[in-house]
């Protein structure tokens, strides 16, 4: 099961008030769970099925939309866990006031097992990162606040 069919029970849920939805296709099991008004929080995922499967690339970065005064947000472009660093002990992609450029990696956030980078579009310093490390995120959070420069 891929992202999109995931984003479409979101959107399912969603659109029906559901709290909690559990399906089973072709060996893979998915099971979404809403614990708040605000989003879906627990996923449990793909059974060994599914670990056999190709990882798929990479998800598309987050588009950046204009916030308050010049500030600009970049938000996640999926449900998962925000992590700052590729690992436990290796140093975060970018902290605040530190200045990135479009192409540089912001941060991963894991969904089903898959690492997915989340890259800067454009130019900026980073003002704001009010997310923390390991969090579970929601679709269209906000993850980093940048000062275009």
């Amino acid at each position: 099961m891929n992202i999109k069919k995931i984003q479409e029970l979101i959107e399912l849920m969603n659109n029906n008030n559901l709290g909690e939805i559990e399906i089973e296709q072709e060996g893979q099991k998915v099971k979404l769970k809403k614990t708040t008004a605000q989003g879906i929080i627990e996923q449990v995922v793909p059974q060994a099925a599914a670990l056999q499967q190709p990882q798929a690339a990479a998800a598309a970065p987050a588009k950046p939309k204009e916030a308050a005064g010049n500030l600009k947000e970049v938000k996640a472009p999926m449900v998962g866990t925000f992590y700052r660093s590729p690992s436990p002990d290796s140093e975060a992609y970018v902290d605040v006031g530190k200045v990135v450029h479009k192409g540089d990696v912001l941060c991963i956030i894991e969904a089903m097992k898959i690492m997915n980078e989340v890259k800067s579009e454009f130019d900026g310093k980073i003002v704001q990162i009010p997310v923390e490390n390991a969090e579970p995120i929601e679709f269209g959070q906000t993850l980093f606040l940048i000062e275009p420069i």
